[in-house]
Parts: C-alpha cells; sequence; structure tokens
C-alpha cells in the first residue's frame, strides 16, 4: 500500500503511539478497538485478512478504491 505508520494511524483514526505500540513485540497492552480500527482501515482500501485454522495470510484485491 505504501503508508507510513503516520498514514495508518490517520486511516484509523488511532494515535500513533497506540499504533507503534501494536506493531511492537514489548508486550504492552493493545486495547481490542484499536486492532479493530486498524483491521478496518486496511479492509477499507482492500486488504483481506485470512484465516484458515491453520496458516493466516493478507491478500490485496486489485482495484478496490483507496479510504
Amino acid at each position: 500500500l505504501g503508508w507510513t505508520q503516520e498514514t495508518l494511524a490517520d486511516k484509523a483514526r488511532v494515535s500513533l503511539t497506540a499504533l507503534k505500540r501494536l506493531e511492537s513485540d514489548s508486550g504492552l497492552e493493545v486495547y481490542e478497538s484499536t486492532r479493530d480500527q486498524v483491521r478496518r482501515a486496511f479492509e477499507a482500501s482492500g486488504v483481506v485478512l485470512l484465516n484458515s485454522g491453520e496458516s493466516v495470510g493478507v491478500m490485496l484485491v486489485h482495484g478496490k478504491k483507496d479510504a
């Protein structure tokens, strides 16, 4: 997508600090609402999150208008 952290935070309507916390592996608590907002921002831009129970992945749907 070519997004910066700032762009994603803006599209997800979360603070940059909250996004950095989500991306870190420091074990800091992240609100479920933050995760949901980031997921929705990706989905609105054509990203599909996949979970088969055995594996996870992402797919970008071409032609999706950027939100």
